[in-house]
């Protein structure tokens, strides 16, 4: 399983290329994996760009502990990550170079 570490800058990378977009949560400052429902694909690793996402294996024990408790605690990042992107999108309507 992968494990999110205080690196996360929340942009949502991860939330958009995982097949199992429900074990994202969402925190203040940050996403965290749900260790029961991650599939170990590794793909949110590989796209996250602040290197916060790494194998269970070989992540700090205090990280693997975060991220099982808040999973629990924090709603889905699914609809964050769409409704961010969403937002995004929109305000570029108005810049005449996007």
């Amino acid at each position: 399983m992968h494990i999110v570490n205080q690196n996360c800058l929340r942009c949502g990378d991860c939330v958009q290329v995982c097949p199992v977009r429900e074990c994202f949560k969402i925190g203040e400052k940050m996403v965290v994996i749900d260790p029961n429902l991650c599939i170990d694909c590794g793909l949110c690793a590989q796209i996250c760009p602040n290197n916060a996402i790494v194998h269970d294996s070989v992540a700090n024990l205090h990280w693997i502990t975060y991220n099982a408790r808040f999973s629990k605690e924090w709603d889905s990042a699914d609809s964050f990550v769409f409704e961010q992107k969403s937002d995004q999108k929109n305000s570029n309507k108005g810049d005449k170079n996007g």
